[in-house]
């Protein structure tokens, strides 16, 4: 596996590579990265993962310094999964002194993480955008975890025209649903049991609407009702998969989303219901 650290080694290295799959992350690596690696190989004929922990994502309060790095670990876990390439620049590299362009998303980035988190996507557009710019990809895989952030990134990557599709891949989840994140290293044992208070409401709701449920408000309700311990909700939403604005009527798809506090830690999870990640684009 090469280990690339500038742009001008990327390109050489992008030159002779075919078709070219990008996986994004900030490293901490864990299953749900893999399996996005694991679906580049497969599909594509080079894999290439960046690990950045992209300062411009973070608010003044948020986790940016204790954020987990762990680089020689992941680049192991690469190499041992066929990526052909690892991107890990310094961050001059990407945001080079007198580097001042943002990238500004539309109204899909405004509600739930958008207006919990102001400024966040303004900071991950960016650095995508700069990052499909680098690599030139042919695909690039996102997590349904951060589901907006996949909505997002697909508008942005369709807006720009930047010649790649982005694509959405499940998330993949512990043995007792707790959906994987660098940040559950963040959790103590007892915190780690009350997290799973947020994919147990998530799967409650979804059994509602297998059954036929179709109201937003219970919806949000059953989501809520399962919450406690150490948990604290920012949201839980019922919105179009789509749009993600939120619904007051029935539909016919649905993306329920929540964020929430566990002790010291901010987490996010989602189902989706009704459509399947392929129809997203």
């Amino acid at each position: 596996m090469k280990v690339l650290r500038t742009v001008a080694d990327v390109r050489a290295w992008r030159a002779g590579a075919g078709r070219v799959g990008l996986i994004p992350t900030m490293g901490a690596l864990h299953a749900g990265h893999l399996s996005l690696v694991e679906r580049a190989v497969r599909e594509t004929d080079a894999a290439i993962a960046s690990i950045f922990v992209n300062p411009t994502q973070f608010g003044p309060n948020e986790d940016f310094a204790v954020y987990p790095r762990r680089e020689a670990e992941d680049l192991a876990l690469l190499e041992r999964h066929a990526c052909a390439a690892a991107f890990v620049p310094p961050v001059a590299e990407i945001y080079p002194p007198g580097d001042a362009t943002r990238v500004t998303p539309g109204p899909i980035a405004a509600p739930l993480e958008g207006a919990a988190r102001p400024g966040h996507f303004v900071g991950v557009a960016t650095v995508v955008a700069k990052l499909l710019a680098i690599v030139r990809p042919d695909v690039g895989f996102f997590g349904q975890k951060d589901f907006q952030q996949l909505r997002v990134l697909q508008a942005v990557a369709r807006d720009l025209r930047l010649g790649a599709e982005i694509v959405g891949c499940p998330i993949v989840r512990e043995p007792d649903g707790l959906a994987m994140s660098s940040r559950n290293a963040y959790l103590t044992p007892d915190e780690r049991r009350d997290a799973l208070a947020l994919s147990r409401g998530l799967f409650a709701a979804r059994a509602l609407w297998e059954r036929g449920e179709r109201d937003p408000r219970v919806l949000r309700e059953r989501v809520r009702e399962l919450a406690g311990g150490s948990v604290a909700l920012e949201y839980v939403s019922v919105a179009d998969p789509l749009s993600l604005a939120e619904l007051d009527a029935p539909s016919d798809s649905v993306v329920i989303s929540l964020a929430a506090r566990v002790g010291g830690a901010r987490l996010i999870d989602n189902v989706l219901l009704g459509m399947d990640l392929a129809d997203l684009r």
